[in-house]
């Protein structure tokens, strides 16, 4: 697992949305005074390889990846007809993601917890891999010795619930999600330029 030592000093660095702890009002305040310091400066200059590496290292600390993970899922969609849709679907329908965009964890590192400690069945079997793919028709449901933890008791009452992806169909008091399509790729939306991180790997 990915160990991550200062969110928010890497945050600065990469961008709020890196980590769903610093994505807040406050931090971006923050952040917005910092800027304007370094612009009073006169700016920092970026090579292309430091754009590169910059937006590499954003969708690395996004996902919770080595760079070994990130290099593997990069090369393999290199290949493919569309790479970048092809690698935001091998983020996407890995299993912790779409625990964590279910909404049934506060974070993707909480996500690839309930994983590895073995909470979650796929298809009636239970894993404890948080890079499983899933594919449409996909079913993941909490197993019944979990069930019971204050996790996932109550995800019904909470009234803090993010929005879920439209290719989801979750059920917070049944405790099972479907994988009912797959995640379109959209640079605006996903706030990921993938087509910089293929540069990156293919110098």
């Amino acid at each position: 697992m990915l160990q991550i030592k200062s969110k928010y000093k890497i945050a600065k660095r990469l961008g709020a949305g890196v980590f769903e702890q610093t994505q807040s009002q406050k931090f971006a305040l923050s952040e917005a005074r910092s800027s304007k310091k370094r612009e009073r400066r006169g700016g920092r200059g970026g090579s292309d390889f430091g754009r590169q590496l910059l937006e590499k290292q954003r969708v690395r600390y996004t996902y919770g990846l080595s760079e070994k993970q990130l290099s593997n899922y990069a090369q393999q969609a290199i290949g493919q007809k569309d790479p970048s849709g092809e690698l935001h679907r091998s983020l996407e329908m890995r299993a912790d993601s779409v625990f964590y965009r279910a909404g049934f964890a506060p974070t993707r590192r909480a996500a690839r917890q309930a994983l590895s400690h073995g909470n979650v069945k796929i298809n009636g079997v239970r894993t404890t891999r948080p890079s499983h793919r899933l594919k449409k028709g996909d079913k993941i449901e909490i197993r019944d010795g979990a069930r019971t933890s204050p996790l996932y008791a109550g995800l019904a009452e909470k009234e803090d619930k993010r929005p879920v992806p439209a290719w989801l169909s979750a059920d917070v008091n049944l405790l099972t999600i479907e994988v009912t399509g797959e995640p379109q790729y959209n640079v605006i939306d996903a706030g990921l330029d993938y087509s910089t991180v293929f540069e990156f790997y293919s110098r």
